[in-house]
Formats: C-alpha cells, structure tokens, sequence
C-alpha cells in the first residue's frame, strides 16, 4: 500500500473517528495512562458526531426555505453555495489533497527545528483548508503538482505564525492555556479584527460601547438569551419564506435548538482536550525548560462561546441581506450558513466579547468574502467537475447552470490572495507569497528567541535565589 493510499484512508475515515485515534496516541505518546488518553479521544469524537447532528439540523431544515427564498423574491444569484463539504472533497480529492497531511507535517517539523513557529498543528481534519487552496491552484495551472503543493504550503506557513502571533489573546480569553488555533479561515479574520477595531475604538463613542453576551441578557432579559434569539431568527426566516405557522415554529424551535446544543457539544471538545494540554504543559516545562509549545487545535472547541452564538445568529439575515444587495455578488449562501460560527472565535479575544465590535467585524470580511468567493467561482467549479467526474462524489456535483462556491475558505482573505497572486500575477505573485512568508518567518523567529531568553533570565534568577 502505498502512502498516498494509507492516507487517502486516514481522511476516509472522518473526523468523528480519525481524530479520537489521533488525540489517543498523542495521549499515550505524552504519558497518559490507556484509559485516560482514549477517554480524552473519545470525547473529541463525540463532540464531532455531536456537531454533524446540529450542523445538519441546520442544513436540513432551513436549505428548503432559503431556496424557497431566493425563488419566491427572483434572486438571480448563479453561484451555488456547495458548503464545506464539497471543499473538502475537492481538497482530498486531488493528487495535492492525497500527500497534503505528510507534507504539512514535514514543514511544520521543519518550522519547529528552526524556531519560526511554536505552534503543533494536530488540527489534522482541517488539513483540507491547505488542501482547497492548493487544488484550485492545481486545476488553474492545467494540474500542475508545482503550483498546487506552493500555494497550499504558502497557506500553511502564514497561518502556523498567525496562530503563534494569536496564541496569547486566545489563551487568555477562553482559559485555554498552550492551545491556538492553526485553521486559515478563522486566522484570515485577524487582519480584518486587528484594522477595523483600531478605526471603532477611533469612533467618538463607539469605544465606551460594551456590551457583552452577559451585559445582553441584563439588558433584554429573557430577549437577550441566545436560545430565544435562535428561535426568533429562525421564525423569521421562516415567515420570509411565507411558510405555514406550524413550519415557521418548526423552524424558530430548530434554530434555537442549535444555540443551546453548541455549547454543550464544545464542552465536550473541551473535556477531551484540557487533559491531553495539562499534560502537554507539563511535559514541556520538564523537557524544554518551560519553552514555549501550543498544540494546534479546532476552533470547534469555542464555537459554543455565548457571544460567539449571539453575532452568528445576528449574522444570519444580515449575511443573507447584503448577499442580495451588493453589487458584484453571484453567491447566496445557503449550506455555508453553519460555516458562520467560525467567523468569531479570534475575533472575540482582540473585542474583550463586545458584541457590537465583534458583529461589525464580522460582517465587514463577510461582505468582502462574498466577492472572494464569486471571483474565485471558476476555478472552484472546474475542481468541482474534475473531481465529480473522476469519483462520482455528490458533494462535488455541480447543478445545472450554476458556478460552484462556499463561504468555507473560499471567501477567506488567505486564500484568495494566494490565489489572486498565482493566478492574475503568477511568477510576480508567488515571488511576492515567498518574500512576505519569508518576512513573517523571520520576525516570528526573533519574537520566539526573544521569549526564550527572558524564560531562561527568569529561570536563572529564580535558582539564584533558591542558592
């Protein structure tokens, strides 16, 4: 069997039951007794099935009455909202998708020996981030492995020293000491937080604005509670599909459903992780002299978060609205809608949970992303239909008449500008990629040793005064 094939096989398997093995033998390999280390597992495979379940409530039930929507209103969007998981199968689907996972890892091996990231990323589900971007550049370049594998190590290599740039604020807003979060999309948010939170806090009055998930529930009481919030967002859209009464209920009790479910799923992520990084701290602090290390993880394991929940649910129509109205767009998104939990995990640690701050950004790189997604439309339906025909997968079958799109990376700023600059630009776009990764890597690298020496000052200092 050859490697391609072993982990072809791997992504096979899910990541509901690729990831409980993983979290196992990473619990194993850092001193963890069986039963704790496949208890650990077991919970971070629950928590995926339990996310499948409350991602397809949502695209089950509300896909009908979205569409019913676009048609009831004569919505002439030709962009078909694919959702992830045509990205995914387009992304593993492809001779760059097939050896995506060793060669990441290889240059994250690399990165680690020479001190320009800190960052483990065992993400290894959301590999196919890497994946998507490097097989549109595939098919752009008529299959060219060269430009596939580039643009894809190019993706990994920016968001590796983005999570170590985000690791702190992130440990420190959700107490979740040695994790960050090595996933494209959520890190391409952080140029958009860090810009448009500097021009909010220059807005006379916006600044003295906090309101928090806690500080809305005070305010609005029972109003402010993200259950009722789902439910009345979910009635809404309903009463816009002009649906009977008892499916607009449906819909309102579904959408609330949601709100409550997310936050338990998390906590389960959360139960399964916290051991393995508590051990992973330790083990550190043991071997490498308190060096820094954060083990990559999913942004699922904040997603639950109450103001993440309160500017999903914002977000909904308002995504839904400006889809409609702005000029240039092709896509109405429809399946990406549960894709929208994502956008706020690394906006919330820079906005302290403001809500009004965190919804604004939000929205902002959503309304950009929406032509992201229709320029890079093209290139994402010719993976689309390469992949549909040598597979037969239906997640990557492409309707009639319609161009392929997904909020899902293909509206991330990442990803667009790496395939911006190969496509429009070529060689001047990837000499421009490989300076700006250069750049980061080393002021990352001057950032790390700058940390390990006032580690190594402060340790010195502390057996100073033990003698």
């Amino acid at each position: 069997m050859s490697m391609e094939q072993v982990f072809s096989y791997i992504i096979s398997l899910g990541a509901s039951v690729m990831m409980p093995i993983i979290f196992t033998v990473i619990g194993l390999c850092i001193g963890m007794s069986f039963g704790k280390a496949l208890k650990s597992g077991l919970y971070v495979g629950v928590g995926f099935v339990g996310l499948g379940i409350v991602t397809a409530l949502l695209t089950d039930n509300f896909g009908n009455p979205l569409t019913a929507i676009s048609e009831l209103y004569h919505l002439q969007l030709n962009v078909f909202d694919m959702g992830w998981p045509a990205a995914a199968s387009v992304a593993y689907n492809t001779a760059v998708g097939a050896l995506i996972i060793p060669i990441c890892l290889g240059v994250n091996f690399l990165m680690i020996v020479t001190k320009t990231t800190r960052t483990v990323n065992i993400d290894l589900w959301n590999y196919w981030h890497f994946a998507f971007i490097g097989a549109v550049a595939y098919f752009v370049f008529d299959e060219s492995l060269l430009w596939g594998y580039f643009a894809a190590i190019i993706c990994y290599i920016i968001t590796l020293i983005f999570a170590d740039i985000t690791a702190s604020k992130f440990q420190s807003y959700y107490s979740l000491g040695g994790i960050s979060i090595p996933q494209p999309f959520c890190q391409s948010l952080v140029p958009f937080t860090w810009g448009i939170n500097w021009i909010l806090d220059k807005i006379p009055g916006f600044n003295k604005l906090d309101i928090d998930a806690e500080g809305l529930k005070k305010k609005f009481g029972v109003l402010g509670e993200p259950l009722v919030l789902g439910v009345i967002v979910g009635g809404l859209i309903g009463l816009v599909a002009q649906l009977d009464i008892k499916k607009i209920l449906f819909l309102g009790v579904t959408m609330g459903a949601v709100m409550e479910l997310i936050p338990r799923i998390t906590k389960l992520f959360i139960d399964g992780l916290m051991p393995i990084s508590e051990k992973t701290k330790d083990l550190v602090n043991k071997k490498f002299n308190g060096k820094e290390v954060h083990i990559g993880m999913s942004p699922a394991l904040v997603i639950g978060h109450p103001t993440t929940l309160v500017c999903t649910l914002l977000s909904i129509p308002t995504y839904l609205i400006i889809a409609v109205i702005l000029p240039g767009n092709q896509f109405l998104p429809l399946a990406s809608l549960a894709g929208l939990f994502y956008i706020f995990p690394l906006i919330l640690p820079y906005t302290k949970g403001n809500v009004v701050k965190s919804y604004v950004i939000g929205v902002v790189a959503l309304l950009i992303g929406l032509w992201f997604v229709t320029d890079m439309a093209p290139a994402f339906t010719q993976a689309a239909h390469a992949v549909y025909a040598a597979t037969q997968d239906k997640a990557a079958h492409v309707p009639e008449g319609f161009q392929a799109g997904s909020m899902d990376f293909a509206s991330s700023l990442f990803g667009y500008c790496i395939y911006a600059a190969v496509k429009y630009i070529q060689w001047v776009g990837a000499a421009l990629l490989v300076a700006f990764a250069l750049v980061m890597m080393f002021f990352n690298r001057r950032r790390i040793i700058r940390h390990e020496k006032v580690v190594a000052a402060a340790l010195a200092s502390s057996q100073q005064h033990q003698d």
